[in-house]
């Protein structure tokens, strides 16, 4: 069976590895790919860096466009999961989107909320929704400036997301005891289908996860009752795996380090490090990588640059700086050093999400095509950020997919074109959240360990 994954940023592939991941989503593409072997097929709307009302129109034409094309293959809706994957730290449309792609591809009988990412310490407990065993409503991420939340229960959670459309008392919770005497006993697994048998309406359910084997068990559930009910998931990276029993450890690629590129003489190219992202943990990791004797850093000036954004004349000013930017990291280039372009730290204020929303897209664009520029003599590059990835990928290098070879580390995936007439560059997409203050290094190292 084919799993569809609806991707609001380019990381949440971290944990699968073997299929594309596509930027675009027009017939032509969907067409081509929905029949590629791998069971997995990413579409990366990258509804997160959106407005609500933008999030919506591009998932209703992503649905529109891959209706049309599964009737053309002749393929029904109910040989096809649909995953709508969202962030393991609860940021983004988490409630609208599984509503919009209940509209365009249900009804169904319900929608199970499983954000668990095991890789990076986040787990659900009694309905809780922990990372690295704290409430994550307590943690960074529960003060994120679009997208923030007042509490961990999930089924509070969703309430305060829908606007109350959800109702905390309507929503269900399957426990990590129902999963563990499903996976020790028949009668418990017959207890679990019988529940999931009964869902209708689109219920809303939470599903509690410490471990792979839960998320094992729960599809293990969702597979016995074959096309009798048809379900809709809205889950981080963990789940994918046990739907798609494809798991990194199989992988047969260890070192990815090969993938670097090579000059004509074969050399390896030197490659970039880029960092968008702004939260505390990426400060840290950003830190520790400038120390290293190769990386030379270049400051993107975030203030500066919101200015320019607001000026009538945004496209000579920024056009000017952008040479400016350009040649430093050829001269850095040049010395045999590693670039590490990254925006000013900390976060400046706007008068609306929407202006900081469209602000992010015009920052993430910028840092892609500065990227772009230097391509051609690049062996590698590392971006951190998904919005920032998604923009390098999509509008710097102008990629309508990518083919994803598996992680790095846990948690980093690295990917390279599809595109026949484009050179294979290995391309490292580091979420935002993950890791530790070590991660962004480590990563370096072993892209440098040819």
């Amino acid at each position: 069976m084919k799993i569809v994954v609806f991707d609001d940023d380019p990381t949440g592939s971290q944990t699968v590895y073997g299929c594309p991941l596509l930027f675009q989503w027009n017939k032509e593409i969907l067409t081509k790919w929905i029949k590629d072997s791998s069971p997995l097929l990413f579409l990366l709307t990258n509804t997160r860096s959106l407005s609500p009302e933008n999030a919506e129109y591009r998932l209703r034409e992503v649905c529109e466009n891959l209706k049309e094309v599964l009737k053309e293959n002749d393929l029904r809706l109910n040989q096809i999961l649909f995953v709508s994957r969202g962030d393991s730290t609860l940021r983004g449309h988490s409630t609208l989107e599984p509503k919009v792609i209940n509209e365009e591809l249900g009804p169904f009988d319900a929608t199970f909320h499983v954000p668990a990412f095991f890789e990076g310490g986040r787990t659900t407990v009694n309905g809780i929704h922990l990372l690295n065993s704290i409430p994550v409503h307590k943690t960074i991420f529960g003060e994120d400036k679009i997208f923030g939340f007042s509490s961990s229960n999930l089924a509070t959670y969703l309430e305060e997301k829908s606007n109350f459309k959800i109702k905390s008392k309507d929503v269900i919770c399957i426990n990590i005891k129902q999963l563990r005497e499903a996976n020790k006993y028949k009668l418990g697994m017959k207890r679990l289908t019988d529940l999931l048998l009964k869902l209708s309406s689109n219920q809303t359910v939470i599903v509690d996860a410490q471990s792979s084997i839960d998320l094992d068990t729960f599809v293990s559930a969702i597979e016995a009752l074959g096309t009798s009910k048809k379900f809709l998931f809205r889950s981080a990276a963990s789940l994918i795996n046990s739907l798609s029993k494809i798991y990194p450890e199989k992988n047969t690629i260890k070192n990815f380090s090969n993938l670097r590129l090579r000059d004509k003489n074969g050399s390896v190219k030197p490659g970039i490090v880029i960092v968008g992202s702004h939260v505390k943990l990426a400060d840290k990791q950003l830190e520790l990588l400038l120390e290293h004797p190769t990386c030379i850093g270049i400051k993107l000036p975030v203030k500066k640059i919101s200015r320019i954004f607001q000026s009538s004349e945004q496209d000579r000013l920024i056009a000017d700086l952008e040479n400016l930017w350009n040649q430093e990291l050829l001269g850095i280039l040049d010395k045999k050093m590693t670039p590490v372009l990254f925006t000013s730290r900390g976060e400046i204020l706007f008068s609306s999400m929407k202006e900081r929303l469209g602000f992010g897209v015009f920052l993430a664009a910028l840092m892609g095509r500065l990227v772009d520029k230097i391509s051609s003599s690049l062996g590698y590059i590392i971006s951190k950020g998904g919005i920032t990835t998604h923009y390098l990928i999509s509008k710097g290098l102008r990629l309508q997919s990518v083919y994803l070879h598996g992680q790095i580390l846990p948690g980093l995936s690295v990917v390279c074109t599809s595109e026949k007439d484009k050179e294979k560059l290995p391309i490292i997409t580091f979420p935002g959240n993950l890791g530790d203050k070590t991660t962004l290094l480590k990563a370096f190292t072993l892209m440098e360990s040819v």
